[in-house]
């Protein structure tokens, strides 16, 4: 096996272990709620701990605009020391201040999102001011509906705002439909956004490597990486089931997910 093999084994398999630990840390924190949104945080995991490693909180910044996916937000920031592990513990507590959806008051959080859409006009906005080396957005495909996106879309390219990064959690899964079956014309995404003047690459969200090589490409356009996913993904019973968009496990389906996961880390 060649070095660079090695080293693309090595980085897939640190970063893919610490998303599986983000994964874990959700499944605890689904068992204190009466409901949480699983399916999508666990399809982006890999895509936000790529994302994290190389963010430079003085000269980077990250936007989830897929707000439902906060908990994954929240656990992130664990991870990295930002979020206390007590206030995660009171996700959606009375007493806590973590609630569904990211809320801008909080540290390590860029903009209060989860009505869809707000984020990129945001993005644009921070791009504007000139003081950030990158601007990341994770973005849902179901959110590529909205109109403010294609809006802002239009404007970033215009103004060459080439600094923002769109990374797009394509697992094709709204709350109870496809994507691909309600707004089939929005398919292929990557021609939607190089005929708004973007760069576009598409990889496996779930492979670590091939997301950190094509986020950190080269470009003179605003970039937009369109990470193919799974939602639910590792957890056999939950992959491309529409009921795990926003549900707790009970205590057997818990014991399961967390089995798997452990069996992969162990790998």
């Amino acid at each position: 096996m060649n070095l660079i093999k090695l080293k693309k084994n090595f980085y897939n398999k640190k970063i893919f272990n610490k998303s599986m630990s983000l994964r874990k840390r959700i499944l605890q924190l689904s068992q204190k709620v009466s409901a949480i949104h699983i399916g999508g945080t666990f399809s982006s995991a890999e895509i936000i701990q790529v994302i994290f490693e190389k963010l430079n909180n003085k000269k980077d910044k990250f936007i989830l605009s897929k707000g439902h996916a906060g908990v994954l937000l929240y656990s992130i920031l664990e991870q990295k020391k930002i979020l206390s592990s007590k206030t995660l513990d009171n996700y959606c507590k009375i007493n806590g201040v973590l609630g569904v959806h990211p809320e801008i008051y909080l540290k390590g959080v860029e903009a209060s999102t989860g009505s869809l859409g707000h984020g990129l006009a945001i993005a644009a906005g921070m791009a504007l001011s000139k003081k950030y080396n990158n601007i990341f957005v994770l973005m849902s495909d179901g959110e590529l509906m909205e109109g403010s996106v294609w809006e802002a879309a239009l404007m970033i390219s215009s103004f060459k705002l080439n600094n923002i990064k769109i990374i797009i959690d394509n697992n094709d899964l709204q709350s109870a439909t496809k994507a691909s079956d309600t707004h089939p014309t929005l398919y292929p995404i990557e021609d939607k956004f190089k005929s708004f003047g973007w760069k576009v690459a598409s990889c496996n969200g779930h492979n670590p490597y091939e997301i950190n090589k094509n986020l950190f490409i080269p470009h003179k356009q605003p970039l937009c990486l369109v990470c193919k996913t799974t939602k639910g993904y590792p957890i056999d019973f939950m992959m491309n089931v529409p009921k795990w968009h926003y549900r707790s496990p009970d205590k057997e389906q818990y014991n399961n997910a967390l089995n798997q996961i452990n069996k992969i880390l162990k790998r």
